[in-house]
Protein backbone atom coordinates (compact mmCIF):
# COMPACT_ATOMS: atom_id res chain seq x y z
CA UNK A 1 0.00 0.00 0.00
CA UNK A 2 3.15 2.15 0.72
CA UNK A 3 3.89 1.56 -2.46
CA UNK A 4 1.24 2.40 -4.08
CA UNK A 5 0.71 6.05 -2.11
CA UNK A 6 4.41 6.44 -3.09
CA UNK A 7 3.09 6.13 -7.00
CA UNK A 8 0.63 7.89 -6.97
CA UNK A 9 2.28 10.89 -5.95
CA UNK A 10 4.96 10.60 -8.36
CA UNK A 11 2.10 10.29 -11.21
CA UNK A 12 0.17 13.70 -9.45
CA UNK A 13 4.01 15.40 -9.60
CA UNK A 14 4.70 14.49 -13.07
CA UNK A 15 1.09 15.08 -14.32
CA UNK A 16 0.49 18.39 -12.26
CA UNK A 17 4.02 19.92 -13.52
CA UNK A 18 3.20 19.36 -16.86
CA UNK A 19 -0.28 20.72 -16.19
CA UNK A 20 1.35 23.87 -14.34
CA UNK A 21 3.85 24.35 -17.08
CA UNK A 22 1.48 24.71 -20.17
CA UNK A 23 -0.37 27.08 -17.46
CA UNK A 24 3.01 29.41 -17.68
CA UNK A 25 3.75 29.03 -21.10
CA UNK A 26 0.65 28.88 -23.36
CA UNK A 27 -0.20 32.77 -22.96
CA UNK A 28 3.40 33.28 -23.45
CA UNK A 29 3.96 31.46 -26.37
CA UNK A 30 0.60 33.63 -27.72
CA UNK A 31 1.87 36.50 -26.53
CA UNK A 32 5.78 35.57 -28.94
CA UNK A 33 4.05 33.73 -31.89
CA UNK A 34 0.45 35.29 -31.83
CA UNK A 35 -2.63 33.27 -31.75
CA UNK A 36 -2.52 31.94 -35.54
CA UNK A 37 0.75 30.41 -34.73
CA UNK A 38 -0.56 28.65 -31.91
CA UNK A 39 -3.30 27.63 -34.22
CA UNK A 40 -0.85 25.36 -35.63
CA UNK A 41 0.71 24.23 -32.08
CA UNK A 42 -3.53 23.07 -31.68
CA UNK A 43 -3.17 21.29 -35.60
CA UNK A 44 0.04 19.30 -34.34
CA UNK A 45 -1.61 18.27 -30.91
CA UNK A 46 -4.70 16.87 -33.25
CA UNK A 47 -2.17 15.02 -35.53
CA UNK A 48 -1.07 13.50 -32.46
CA UNK A 49 -4.09 12.52 -31.25
CA UNK A 50 -4.85 10.71 -34.88
CA UNK A 51 -1.47 9.06 -34.93
CA UNK A 52 -2.44 7.46 -31.84
CA UNK A 53 -4.66 5.04 -34.00
CA UNK A 54 -1.61 3.48 -35.45
CA UNK A 55 -0.80 2.16 -31.51
CA UNK A 56 -3.68 -0.58 -32.39
CA UNK A 57 -4.13 -1.02 -28.18
CA UNK A 58 -0.35 -2.18 -27.74
CA UNK A 59 0.57 0.45 -25.07
CA UNK A 60 -2.33 -0.70 -22.36
CA UNK A 61 -1.11 -4.21 -23.50
CA UNK A 62 1.86 -3.02 -22.73
CA UNK A 63 1.07 -1.95 -19.35
CA UNK A 64 -1.08 -4.78 -18.47
CA UNK A 65 1.70 -7.03 -19.22
CA UNK A 66 3.85 -5.58 -17.65
CA UNK A 67 2.22 -5.76 -14.36
CA UNK A 68 1.36 -9.12 -15.11
CA UNK A 69 5.48 -10.04 -15.32
CA UNK A 70 6.26 -7.98 -12.47
CA UNK A 71 4.60 -10.63 -10.32
CA UNK A 72 6.27 -13.40 -12.08
CA UNK A 73 9.79 -13.07 -11.97
CA UNK A 74 10.40 -16.71 -13.49
CA UNK A 75 9.80 -14.99 -16.91
CA UNK A 76 12.08 -12.48 -16.85
CA UNK A 77 12.97 -13.87 -20.48
CA UNK A 78 9.64 -14.10 -21.69
CA UNK A 79 9.29 -9.76 -20.56
CA UNK A 80 12.61 -9.35 -22.10
CA UNK A 81 11.50 -11.22 -25.38
CA UNK A 82 8.34 -9.06 -24.88
CA UNK A 83 9.47 -5.86 -25.09
CA UNK A 84 11.91 -6.76 -27.86
CA UNK A 85 9.03 -8.32 -29.96
CA UNK A 86 6.80 -4.70 -30.02
CA UNK A 87 9.60 -1.78 -29.64
CA UNK A 88 11.10 -2.94 -33.56
CA UNK A 89 7.15 -2.39 -34.82
CA UNK A 90 7.05 0.91 -32.92
CA UNK A 91 10.18 2.46 -34.54
CA UNK A 92 9.08 1.09 -37.77
CA UNK A 93 5.65 3.02 -37.42
CA UNK A 94 7.12 6.17 -36.23
CA UNK A 95 9.49 6.39 -39.13
CA UNK A 96 6.24 5.57 -41.48
CA UNK A 97 4.28 8.14 -39.52
CA UNK A 98 7.39 10.94 -40.02
CA UNK A 99 7.81 10.11 -43.95
CA UNK A 100 3.88 10.28 -43.94
CA UNK A 101 3.49 13.60 -42.23
CA UNK A 102 6.31 15.08 -44.41
CA UNK A 103 5.13 13.92 -48.00
CA UNK A 104 1.72 15.46 -47.27
CA UNK A 105 3.03 18.73 -45.98
CA UNK A 106 1.80 20.36 -49.35
CA UNK A 107 -1.62 19.39 -49.24
CA UNK A 108 -2.13 20.18 -46.02
CA UNK A 109 -0.89 24.19 -46.02
CA UNK A 110 -2.54 24.42 -49.42
CA UNK A 111 -6.08 22.76 -49.00
CA UNK A 112 -7.16 22.05 -45.31
CA UNK A 113 -5.78 24.63 -42.60
CA UNK A 114 -6.97 28.07 -43.35
CA UNK A 115 -3.82 30.11 -42.82
CA UNK A 116 -4.80 33.56 -42.24
CA UNK A 117 -2.16 36.01 -42.05
CA UNK A 118 0.20 33.19 -42.34
CA UNK A 119 2.42 32.41 -45.66
CA UNK A 120 1.50 29.21 -47.10
CA UNK A 121 5.20 28.43 -47.42
CA UNK A 122 5.87 29.14 -43.30
CA UNK A 123 2.58 26.79 -43.04
CA UNK A 124 3.93 23.71 -45.27
CA UNK A 125 7.14 24.20 -43.49
CA UNK A 126 6.00 24.17 -39.70
CA UNK A 127 4.09 20.84 -40.70
CA UNK A 128 7.23 19.29 -42.66
CA UNK A 129 8.58 19.78 -38.94
CA UNK A 130 5.61 18.47 -37.33
CA UNK A 131 6.51 15.21 -39.49
CA UNK A 132 9.63 14.83 -37.58
CA UNK A 133 8.80 15.32 -34.38
CA UNK A 134 5.40 12.89 -34.63
CA UNK A 135 8.15 10.62 -35.51
CA UNK A 136 10.05 10.98 -32.78
CA UNK A 137 7.45 11.12 -29.92
CA UNK A 138 5.53 7.81 -31.27
CA UNK A 139 7.41 5.27 -29.76
CA UNK A 140 7.94 7.25 -26.00
CA UNK A 141 4.11 6.04 -25.16
CA UNK A 142 5.38 2.39 -25.59
CA UNK A 143 8.46 2.70 -23.40
CA UNK A 144 6.15 4.78 -20.92
CA UNK A 145 3.55 2.21 -20.44
CA UNK A 146 6.07 -0.63 -19.57
CA UNK A 147 7.26 1.98 -17.07
CA UNK A 148 4.19 2.39 -15.78
CA UNK A 149 2.98 -1.54 -15.75
CA UNK A 150 6.63 -2.33 -13.97
CA UNK A 151 5.67 0.05 -11.27
CA UNK A 152 8.36 2.51 -11.54
CA UNK A 153 6.57 5.77 -11.33
CA UNK A 154 8.56 7.61 -9.60
CA UNK A 155 11.58 7.05 -12.44
CA UNK A 156 9.03 8.08 -15.46
CA UNK A 157 7.66 10.86 -13.78
CA UNK A 158 11.40 12.49 -13.02
CA UNK A 159 11.84 12.13 -17.13
CA UNK A 160 8.38 13.24 -17.72
CA UNK A 161 9.25 16.18 -15.35
CA UNK A 162 12.84 17.08 -16.65
CA UNK A 163 11.54 16.88 -20.37
CA UNK A 164 8.40 19.06 -19.74
CA UNK A 165 10.42 21.88 -17.95
CA UNK A 166 12.66 21.60 -21.06
CA UNK A 167 10.54 21.79 -23.62
CA UNK A 168 7.88 24.02 -22.13
CA UNK A 169 10.22 26.65 -20.65
CA UNK A 170 12.96 26.64 -23.37
CA UNK A 171 10.77 27.03 -26.01
CA UNK A 172 10.04 30.60 -24.36
CA UNK A 173 13.01 31.20 -24.29
CA UNK A 174 13.68 30.44 -27.97
CA UNK A 175 10.98 32.35 -29.13
CA UNK A 176 11.93 35.12 -26.78
CA UNK A 177 15.60 35.65 -27.41
CA UNK A 178 16.26 33.24 -31.01
CA UNK A 179 13.07 33.49 -33.04
CA UNK A 180 9.07 34.35 -32.29
CA UNK A 181 7.99 31.94 -34.82
CA UNK A 182 6.61 28.38 -35.22
CA UNK A 183 9.31 27.20 -36.79
CA UNK A 184 11.49 27.83 -33.84
CA UNK A 185 9.18 26.16 -31.40
CA UNK A 186 8.98 23.16 -33.30
CA UNK A 187 12.79 22.74 -34.21
CA UNK A 188 12.99 23.37 -30.06
CA UNK A 189 10.51 20.43 -29.76
CA UNK A 190 12.61 18.06 -31.78
CA UNK A 191 15.66 18.33 -29.96
CA UNK A 192 13.80 17.68 -26.49
CA UNK A 193 11.63 15.01 -27.83
CA UNK A 194 14.96 12.93 -29.44
CA UNK A 195 16.50 13.35 -25.73
CA UNK A 196 13.17 12.36 -23.64
CA UNK A 197 12.98 8.92 -26.08
CA UNK A 198 16.24 7.91 -25.49
CA UNK A 199 16.23 8.12 -22.33
CA UNK A 200 13.07 6.32 -21.59
CA UNK A 201 13.83 4.02 -23.90
CA UNK A 202 17.18 3.20 -21.67
CA UNK A 203 15.27 3.19 -18.45
CA UNK A 204 12.95 0.67 -19.40
CA UNK A 205 15.39 -1.86 -20.84
CA UNK A 206 17.29 -1.03 -17.29
CA UNK A 207 14.08 -1.88 -14.64
CA UNK A 208 13.09 -5.07 -16.82
CA UNK A 209 14.28 -8.29 -15.02
CA UNK A 210 17.55 -9.39 -15.70
CA UNK A 211 17.64 -12.56 -17.84
CA UNK A 212 20.09 -15.07 -18.63
CA UNK A 213 20.25 -14.64 -22.42
CA UNK A 214 20.06 -11.39 -25.05
CA UNK A 215 16.35 -10.40 -25.79
CA UNK A 216 15.16 -11.51 -28.94
CA UNK A 217 11.66 -11.28 -31.32
CA UNK A 218 9.53 -14.03 -30.34
CA UNK A 219 6.00 -13.55 -32.23
CA UNK A 220 3.89 -16.11 -30.38
CA UNK A 221 4.16 -13.72 -27.32
CA UNK A 222 2.28 -11.25 -29.42
CA UNK A 223 -0.20 -13.66 -30.27
CA UNK A 224 -0.87 -14.93 -27.00
CA UNK A 225 -2.09 -11.29 -26.22
CA UNK A 226 -3.84 -10.77 -29.62
CA UNK A 227 -7.77 -11.13 -28.39
CA UNK A 228 -6.90 -8.44 -25.88
CA UNK A 229 -4.79 -6.14 -27.69
CA UNK A 230 -7.24 -6.43 -30.77
CA UNK A 231 -9.93 -5.22 -28.25
CA UNK A 232 -8.22 -2.55 -27.51
CA UNK A 233 -6.97 -1.25 -31.01
CA UNK A 234 -10.75 -0.97 -31.70
CA UNK A 235 -11.19 0.72 -28.43
CA UNK A 236 -8.67 2.97 -29.15
CA UNK A 237 -9.41 3.88 -32.77
CA UNK A 238 -13.15 4.62 -31.83
CA UNK A 239 -11.91 6.30 -28.91
CA UNK A 240 -9.62 8.50 -30.64
CA UNK A 241 -12.07 9.21 -33.78
CA UNK A 242 -14.40 10.50 -31.38
CA UNK A 243 -12.26 12.78 -29.16
CA UNK A 244 -10.56 14.20 -32.24
CA UNK A 245 -13.41 14.61 -34.91
CA UNK A 246 -14.13 18.10 -33.53
CA UNK A 247 -10.80 19.25 -33.88
CA UNK A 248 -10.27 17.79 -37.78
CA UNK A 249 -13.43 19.48 -38.83
CA UNK A 250 -12.86 22.43 -37.01
CA UNK A 251 -9.54 22.67 -38.35
CA UNK A 252 -11.05 22.34 -41.61
CA UNK A 253 -14.11 24.65 -41.46
CA UNK A 254 -12.47 27.86 -38.69
CA UNK A 255 -9.74 30.50 -39.49
CA UNK A 256 -6.28 29.38 -37.51
CA UNK A 257 -6.88 32.01 -35.35
CA UNK A 258 -10.68 30.77 -33.97
CA UNK A 259 -9.24 27.12 -34.08
CA UNK A 260 -6.22 28.69 -31.55
CA UNK A 261 -9.32 29.56 -29.09
CA UNK A 262 -10.74 25.92 -29.50
CA UNK A 263 -7.33 24.66 -28.79
CA UNK A 264 -6.83 26.95 -25.62
CA UNK A 265 -9.81 25.88 -24.31
CA UNK A 266 -8.74 22.27 -24.71
CA UNK A 267 -5.85 23.12 -23.09
CA UNK A 268 -8.27 24.08 -19.82
CA UNK A 269 -10.47 21.12 -20.45
CA UNK A 270 -7.35 18.68 -20.83
CA UNK A 271 -6.22 20.04 -17.53
CA UNK A 272 -8.37 17.88 -15.26
CA UNK A 273 -5.75 15.21 -16.45
CA UNK A 274 -3.09 16.12 -13.96
CA UNK A 275 -5.65 14.63 -11.66
CA UNK A 276 -7.11 11.44 -13.85
CA UNK A 277 -4.18 9.95 -15.16
CA UNK A 278 -2.12 9.83 -11.63
CA UNK A 279 -5.06 7.48 -10.84
CA UNK A 280 -5.49 5.63 -13.58
CA UNK A 281 -1.89 4.19 -13.81
CA UNK A 282 -1.73 4.00 -10.17
CA UNK A 283 -4.60 1.94 -9.84
CA UNK A 284 -4.76 0.27 -13.53
CA UNK A 285 -1.61 -2.32 -12.00
CA UNK A 286 -3.24 -2.86 -8.82
CA UNK A 287 -6.35 -3.87 -9.81
CA UNK A 288 -4.89 -6.33 -12.87
CA UNK A 289 -2.82 -7.67 -9.90
CA UNK A 290 -6.01 -8.11 -7.79
CA UNK A 291 -8.05 -9.78 -10.76
CA UNK A 292 -5.31 -12.40 -11.93
CA UNK A 293 -5.47 -13.28 -7.91
CA UNK A 294 -9.35 -13.52 -8.01
CA UNK A 295 -9.23 -11.23 -5.05
CA UNK A 296 -12.74 -10.15 -5.11
CA UNK A 297 -13.07 -8.41 -1.70
CA UNK A 298 -9.64 -6.42 -2.51
CA UNK A 299 -10.66 -5.80 -6.07
CA UNK A 300 -14.54 -4.38 -4.57
CA UNK A 301 -12.19 -1.89 -1.90
CA UNK A 302 -9.98 -0.93 -4.28
CA UNK A 303 -12.23 -0.01 -7.25
CA UNK A 304 -14.61 2.02 -4.88
CA UNK A 305 -12.43 3.63 -2.90
CA UNK A 306 -10.06 4.92 -6.06
CA UNK A 307 -13.62 5.79 -7.48
CA UNK A 308 -14.21 8.04 -4.69
CA UNK A 309 -10.99 9.54 -4.86
CA UNK A 310 -11.21 10.41 -8.53
CA UNK A 311 -14.34 11.52 -7.35
CA UNK A 312 -12.96 14.27 -5.02
CA UNK A 313 -10.19 15.63 -6.87
CA UNK A 314 -11.83 16.09 -10.21
CA UNK A 315 -15.38 17.13 -9.33
CA UNK A 316 -14.90 20.23 -7.21
CA UNK A 317 -12.66 21.33 -9.76
CA UNK A 318 -15.07 20.53 -12.62
CA UNK A 319 -18.03 22.71 -10.58
CA UNK A 320 -15.78 25.37 -9.85
CA UNK A 321 -14.05 25.94 -13.29
CA UNK A 322 -18.04 25.64 -15.18
CA UNK A 323 -19.03 28.50 -13.02
CA UNK A 324 -16.65 30.58 -13.31
CA UNK A 325 -14.93 29.99 -17.01
CA UNK A 326 -15.35 33.71 -18.05
CA UNK A 327 -12.70 34.70 -14.91
CA UNK A 328 -10.33 31.74 -14.86
CA UNK A 329 -9.84 32.56 -18.59
CA UNK A 330 -9.33 36.33 -17.59
CA UNK A 331 -7.05 35.44 -14.70
CA UNK A 332 -5.22 33.32 -17.19
CA UNK A 333 -4.61 35.06 -20.26
CA UNK A 334 -4.73 38.50 -19.18
CA UNK A 335 -6.93 39.59 -22.30
CA UNK A 336 -10.81 39.71 -21.93
CA UNK A 337 -11.30 38.75 -25.85
CA UNK A 338 -9.62 35.42 -25.23
CA UNK A 339 -11.81 35.13 -22.51
CA UNK A 340 -14.94 35.89 -24.32
CA UNK A 341 -14.16 33.40 -26.99
CA UNK A 342 -13.08 30.80 -25.12
CA UNK A 343 -14.96 30.59 -21.83
CA UNK A 344 -18.14 29.02 -22.96
CA UNK A 345 -16.51 26.76 -24.59
CA UNK A 346 -13.77 25.66 -21.55
CA UNK A 347 -17.25 25.07 -19.69
CA UNK A 348 -18.25 22.51 -21.80
CA UNK A 349 -15.30 20.71 -22.02
CA UNK A 350 -14.53 20.46 -18.66
CA UNK A 351 -17.76 19.37 -17.50
CA UNK A 352 -17.40 16.18 -20.14
CA UNK A 353 -13.96 15.49 -19.26
CA UNK A 354 -14.56 15.32 -15.41
CA UNK A 355 -17.46 12.86 -16.58
CA UNK A 356 -15.01 11.30 -18.69
CA UNK A 357 -12.68 10.78 -15.56
CA UNK A 358 -15.13 9.57 -13.68
CA UNK A 359 -15.35 6.53 -16.40
CA UNK A 360 -11.83 5.64 -15.79
CA UNK A 361 -11.75 2.89 -13.08
CA UNK A 362 -14.76 1.29 -14.57
CA UNK A 363 -12.67 1.27 -17.99
CA UNK A 364 -10.14 -0.06 -15.61
CA UNK A 365 -12.11 -3.02 -14.54
CA UNK A 366 -12.85 -4.23 -18.11
CA UNK A 367 -8.97 -3.75 -19.06
CA UNK A 368 -7.94 -6.12 -16.01
CA UNK A 369 -10.57 -8.88 -16.83
CA UNK A 370 -9.50 -8.55 -20.02
CA UNK A 371 -12.99 -7.71 -21.82
CA UNK A 372 -13.50 -4.85 -24.11
CA UNK A 373 -16.84 -5.30 -25.59
CA UNK A 374 -18.89 -2.80 -23.64
CA UNK A 375 -16.96 0.30 -24.46
CA UNK A 376 -16.36 -0.81 -27.83
CA UNK A 377 -20.64 -1.22 -28.83
CA UNK A 378 -20.80 2.07 -27.62
CA UNK A 379 -18.05 3.49 -28.94
CA UNK A 380 -18.66 1.57 -32.55
CA UNK A 381 -22.38 3.02 -32.40
CA UNK A 382 -21.34 6.76 -31.80
CA UNK A 383 -19.23 6.38 -34.83
CA UNK A 384 -22.46 5.57 -36.85
CA UNK A 385 -24.04 9.24 -35.99
CA UNK A 386 -20.67 11.03 -35.16
CA UNK A 387 -19.62 12.39 -38.59
CA UNK A 388 -22.80 13.82 -39.39
CA UNK A 389 -23.57 14.83 -36.53
CA UNK A 390 -20.62 16.93 -35.66
CA UNK A 391 -20.93 18.40 -38.64
CA UNK A 392 -23.96 20.04 -37.97
CA UNK A 393 -23.36 20.67 -34.54
CA UNK A 394 -19.81 23.07 -36.11
CA UNK A 395 -22.33 24.36 -38.63
CA UNK A 396 -24.81 25.63 -36.95
CA UNK A 397 -23.05 26.08 -33.60
CA UNK A 398 -19.50 26.95 -34.25
CA UNK A 399 -17.13 25.44 -31.65
CA UNK A 400 -19.31 25.34 -29.03
CA UNK A 401 -21.03 22.62 -30.87
CA UNK A 402 -18.27 20.55 -31.31
CA UNK A 403 -17.58 20.67 -27.54
CA UNK A 404 -21.11 19.60 -26.61
CA UNK A 405 -21.26 16.98 -28.20
CA UNK A 406 -17.92 15.54 -26.23
CA UNK A 407 -20.11 16.60 -22.75
CA UNK A 408 -22.93 14.50 -24.87
CA UNK A 409 -21.04 11.55 -25.49
CA UNK A 410 -19.18 11.11 -21.66
CA UNK A 411 -22.87 11.32 -20.85
CA UNK A 412 -23.89 8.53 -22.28
CA UNK A 413 -21.06 6.40 -21.37
CA UNK A 414 -20.93 7.16 -17.60
CA UNK A 415 -25.37 6.33 -17.55
CA UNK A 416 -25.37 3.83 -19.77
CA UNK A 417 -21.73 1.96 -20.49
CA UNK A 418 -21.17 1.70 -16.27
CA UNK A 419 -24.65 -0.33 -15.61
CA UNK A 420 -23.63 -2.44 -18.38
CA UNK A 421 -20.18 -2.74 -17.14
CA UNK A 422 -21.42 -4.03 -13.85
CA UNK A 423 -23.72 -6.26 -15.36
CA UNK A 424 -20.86 -8.48 -15.84
CA UNK A 425 -18.41 -7.43 -13.35
CA UNK A 426 -18.54 -6.97 -10.07
CA UNK A 427 -22.20 -7.25 -10.45
CA UNK A 428 -24.58 -5.24 -7.96
CA UNK A 429 -22.52 -2.51 -7.71
CA UNK A 430 -23.53 -0.04 -9.78
CA UNK A 431 -26.05 1.34 -7.64
CA UNK A 432 -22.88 1.73 -4.86
CA UNK A 433 -21.55 3.62 -7.31
CA UNK A 434 -23.27 5.81 -8.40
CA UNK A 435 -24.90 7.16 -5.37
CA UNK A 436 -21.84 7.00 -3.03
CA UNK A 437 -18.35 7.07 -5.69
CA UNK A 438 -20.34 9.90 -7.90
CA UNK A 439 -23.78 10.74 -7.39
CA UNK A 440 -23.20 12.26 -3.26
CA UNK A 441 -20.01 13.87 -4.35
CA UNK A 442 -21.43 15.50 -7.39
CA UNK A 443 -24.22 17.14 -5.70
CA UNK A 444 -22.10 18.31 -2.93
CA UNK A 445 -19.58 20.32 -5.16
CA UNK A 446 -21.96 21.39 -7.93
CA UNK A 447 -24.40 23.16 -4.73
CA UNK A 448 -21.24 24.68 -2.83
CA UNK A 449 -20.15 25.86 -6.32
CA UNK A 450 -23.53 27.35 -6.98
CA UNK A 451 -23.95 29.30 -4.13
CA UNK A 452 -20.85 31.02 -4.73
CA UNK A 453 -21.60 32.03 -7.79
CA UNK A 454 -24.76 33.28 -6.88
CA UNK A 455 -23.30 35.30 -4.22
CA UNK A 456 -20.23 36.57 -6.48
CA UNK A 457 -22.35 38.07 -8.90
CA UNK A 458 -20.42 41.18 -11.07
CA UNK A 459 -17.23 42.14 -12.01
CA UNK A 460 -14.40 41.04 -9.60
CA UNK A 461 -10.89 42.82 -9.50
CA UNK A 462 -8.30 40.15 -10.21
CA UNK A 463 -6.88 39.78 -6.48
CA UNK A 464 -10.69 39.23 -5.23
CA UNK A 465 -10.82 36.97 -7.64
CA UNK A 466 -8.44 34.63 -6.98
CA UNK A 467 -9.08 34.71 -3.71
CA UNK A 468 -13.06 34.29 -4.04
CA UNK A 469 -12.50 31.01 -6.33
CA UNK A 470 -9.71 29.50 -4.17
CA UNK A 471 -11.84 29.45 -1.00
CA UNK A 472 -15.18 28.12 -3.11
CA UNK A 473 -12.81 25.28 -4.45
CA UNK A 474 -11.62 24.33 -1.12
CA UNK A 475 -15.07 24.52 0.60
CA UNK A 476 -16.06 21.98 -2.11
CA UNK A 477 -13.16 20.12 -1.77
CA UNK A 478 -13.69 19.21 1.82
CA UNK A 479 -17.18 18.85 1.66
CA UNK A 480 -17.17 16.94 -1.34
CA UNK A 481 -14.38 14.43 0.64
CA UNK A 482 -16.51 14.37 3.74
CA UNK A 483 -19.56 13.20 1.60
CA UNK A 484 -17.28 9.98 0.30
CA UNK A 485 -17.43 7.18 2.98
CA UNK A 486 -14.14 5.91 1.70
CA UNK A 487 -12.52 9.51 2.03
CA UNK A 488 -14.17 10.34 5.30
CA UNK A 489 -13.03 7.77 7.37
CA UNK A 490 -9.21 7.71 5.89
CA UNK A 491 -9.69 11.55 6.80
CA UNK A 492 -11.17 10.94 10.32
CA UNK A 493 -9.05 7.89 11.20
CA UNK A 494 -5.89 10.11 10.55
CA UNK A 495 -4.06 6.89 9.36
CA UNK A 496 -3.13 8.86 6.35
CA UNK A 497 -0.37 6.06 5.29
CA UNK A 498 -2.81 3.77 4.17
CA UNK A 499 -4.57 5.41 0.86
CA UNK A 500 -8.08 5.64 1.17
CA UNK A 501 -9.39 2.33 -0.53
CA UNK A 502 -7.68 -0.13 2.40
Amino acid sequence: MIQVQVNFLANLAGSGWVVAAGLVCIPLYIRFMGMESYGLVGFFLMLQGIIQILDLGLSPTMNREMARYSGQPDKAEEARDFVRTIEGAYWAIGAAIGIAVYSAAPFIAAHWIKAGSLQEAEVRHAVRIMGALAALQWPLSFYQSGLLGLQRQVLLNAITIASTGLASFGAVLVLWRVSPSVTAFFTWQIGVSLLQTLTTTVALWRCLPKGKRPARFSPGLIRGVGSFAAGMSIITLSALIMSQLDKIILSKMIDLKFFGYYTLACVVGNGLTVLIAPIFNTVFPQISRLVAADDQQGLRQMYHGASQVMAVLILPVVAVVLLFAREIMTLWTGNAEIALHTAPIVAILVAGTGLNGMLNLPYVLQLAHGRTRITLSINLAFLLAMVPTIFLMVKWFGAIGAAVFWLGLNAFHVFVGVPLIHRQILKGDAPEWFLRDFGFPLLVASGIALVARIILHGPMTPIYAVVSIGITWLVAALLTAFSAPFIRRWLLSMQWVTPPWR
